[in-house]
């Protein structure tokens, strides 16, 4: 057998000799830090979850019909009668909100080492359009069942378009192809979602790991493995502090994928709408454009930017505020001057900085989500003004959030940063 694999080595190698170097620089002479712990899982699992979305979707698609009258109906056919449809159907929705889990926590692992700072500005840069692309994509997939929440955030968050001066209605009825979200609607964002934006992502993500390849990745440390003692027991020319990223973190990365398809496994069968936060209970009714939910409100993972929306009581305001929620992570390797890069020898106001914007973003999530209007009532007693409260309570986290892009800017910019000593090495190495 090893002759027989050697051989069709042979074979390809003379047709195609671009192939073998092509995996060496990418896998087994790719060397990654030796000291990657529990926050580089998130990577992988991203796409993980990316090879799940794109296969169940494609079984999907055959038989989903993309027209007002039948989407619906095509949606309960895939899951009363479409043998093993219910399961296709649960994994690929299941799938859309793990994978923001996973993102959102690749994002601010980001955060923590430092990894958007030279050299690799471009790998933050192509990961955050990949950030915006997903949403786009995982907006017009929840759109496509066609369940009343789907209507209704549709005709929201479309109609957020009027904003735009003097273009703006013609932009949204452009954008819809009718006065109101119908046929013309599900059948671009049926083509938009399954062939044109996953076609964008794939290109954005291979994008994504050919500049992480190029650099280099980062570590815990936020110390740059290639200026290291050079030579090992791989090559006399490889980083010391360095080991191959396959066979080492192929089969590393094994381990955590297990753990989370457990995960993944147990929330499609035993919670597949995770008590309405994965999809939600008015989502099971058939869109009525006569019948508004009580509270329309989009999925979970875009709630805090929904808050930001809604704390802003003019409607233009509101639509930049929220847009400049994302914009403003676009600049972070500008805004933060800092010359460390972890977050283990920061100083103390990057930590608790740090700390106050992941909460925010958290209470934002709750905000928009409506789950401060619920307890609202519980902390101040039942005849606590829940409108007030709640807008101070989101305009509060909001300008927390806008917070940290300032002072970050402001506490490195002018070197008010004290930072602890920075191993030359990184710190867990033979």
């Amino acid at each position: 057998m090893a002759g027989v694999f050697a051989n069709l080595g042979n074979w390809f190698n003379e047709r195609a000799p671009g192939l073998a170097p092509f995996y060496s620089k990418h896998m087994s002479a790719y060397f990654a830090p030796k000291n990657f712990n529990f926050w580089y899982y998130f990577g992988v699992l991203a796409s993980v979850v990316l090879v799940n979305q794109i296969l169940t979707g494609i079984f999907l698609a055959m038989f989903y019909k993309p027209s007002a009258a039948d989407a619906f109906a095509s949606v309960e056919y895939i899951m009363r009668d479409v043998e093993w449809g219910w399961l296709i159907r649960y994994m690929h929705s299941t799938g859309a909100s793990l994978f923001f889990v996973v993102v959102y926590l690749h994002m601010f692992r980001g955060l923590l080492y430092g990894s958007f700072k030279k050299p690799r500005e471009l790998v933050w840069l192509i990961g955050m359009l990949i950030f915006l692309v997903l949403m786009a994509e995982a907006f017009m997939g929840y759109v496509l069942p066609w369940g009343n929440m789907s209507f209704w955030g549709a005709k929201v968050i479309i109609s957020l378009f009027g904003a735009v001066p003097v273009i703006g209605d013609a932009l949204v009825t452009w954008i819809m192809g009718d006065y109101l979200p119908a046929d013309a609607t599900l059948n671009r964002f049926f083509a938009l979602h399954v062939v044109a934006l996953p076609l964008v992502l794939l290109l954005l993500v291979a994008l994504h790991i050919f500049a992480l390849h190029e650099v280099g990745s980062n570590n815990p440390d936020g110390v740059e493995i290639k200026k290291g003692p050079k030579g090992n027991r791989w090559s006399a020319t490889a980083p010391a502090d360095g080991i191959p990223f396959h066979p080492y973190y192929t089969v590393h990365d094994l381990f955590g994928i297990g753990f989370f398809l457990l995960i993944a496994a147990f929330i499609i069968f035993f919670a597949p709408t995770f008590g309405g936060w994965f999809l939600e209970h008015d989502n099971f009714i058939p869109a009525n454009n006569l019948a508004t939910p009580e509270h329309i409100k989009p999925v979970w993972y875009f709630t805090p930017f929904y808050a930001m929306l809604r704390m802003i009581p003019a409607k233009l305001p509101g639509v930049i505020v929220m847009f400049l929620g994302i914009a403003f992570l676009f600049l972070m390797p500008w805004l933060d001057r800092g010359r460390v890069r972890s977050i283990r020898y920061r100083g103390l106001g990057y930590k608790i900085a740090l700390g106050l914007f992941a909460v925010s973003f958290i209470m934002l999530g709750a905000v928009g989500a409506g789950v401060s209007a619920e307890t609202i009532p519980v902390w101040f007693g039942a005849d606590a003004d829940v409108t007030t409260i709640e807008n101070l309570f989101g305009r509060f986290w909001t300008l927390v959030y806008f917070a940290f892009f300032a002072f970050v800017w402001i506490y490195t910019h002018f070197g008010l940063e004290k930072t602890k000593p920075v191993p030359e090495r990184v710190t867990t190495h033979d």
